[in-house]
């Protein structure tokens, strides 16, 4: 079942994004690639499985000396194809058809994008929001858990929040989700003044 599986990835992603299909964008090729994973993921009922096989395929793809090897034109594709297929202790058959792919295709950079667009179509289909909170100390997780409640509660669906620690926005926060930024950090607060005090 693996291996059928597996070449059902590389015809899906034959079909949808050979030579013939050509792309102009980084973030373009990687929303076809991560659809195609995606609706192969549905359709098999694997989205916690596809989600850790794109995982493990970012993790090693982004070893810099890896990424090198991998993506350079001046060594044979078959022999950059050995260096995954020959890694059991890594990949499944299905992970490795989907590195191979990538590489055979020169998309290795665009492994992490595909995974992080595979994560926003899993989230859509399940009704759920990841967002991002950057505040200037850890915060509590009291003080976590209420934002991830208020914006649960604003947005009607269920958010995951990942926090991230940045002194540079002095105070405040500033909130990520889908495309939209609130910014209420003390940082951009002082520039907004700045500009003001500028333009009298």
């Amino acid at each position: 079942m693996a291996t059928a599986a597996a070449g059902r990835v590389a015809r899906d992603g034959t079909k949808r994004l050979g030579a013939e299909d050509p792309v102009t964008g980084t973030s373009r090729a990687a929303r076809r690639y991560a659809r195609a994973v995606f609706e192969l993921a549905q359709q098999d009922g694997q989205l916690e499985e596809w989600a850790g096989r794109l995982t493990k395929i970012r993790e090693l793809f982004a070893d810099p000396a890896v990424a090198a090897v991998l993506s350079n034109p001046t060594i044979a594709t078959e022999r950059r194809d050995a260096l995954v297929a020959t890694a059991p202790h890594l990949f499944d058959d299905e992970a490795t058809n989907l590195a191979r792919l990538l590489i055979e295709s020169g998309r290795v950079d665009e492994a992490a994008a595909i995974e992080d667009e595979f994560q926003r179509l899993a989230d859509e289909a399940a009704g759920r929001v990841r967002a991002t909170v950057t505040t200037a100390i850890e915060l509590e997780r009291a003080d976590r858990d209420r934002v991830e409640r208020e914006l649960s509660k604003r947005l009607n669906k269920e958010v995951r929040l990942s926090v991230v620690v940045d002194p540079r926005i002095i105070g405040g926060l500033k909130l990520q989700y889908g495309d939209r930024v609130v910014d209420a950090s003390v940082a951009t607060r002082l520039e907004q003044l700045r500009r003001r005090l500028a333009a009298t």
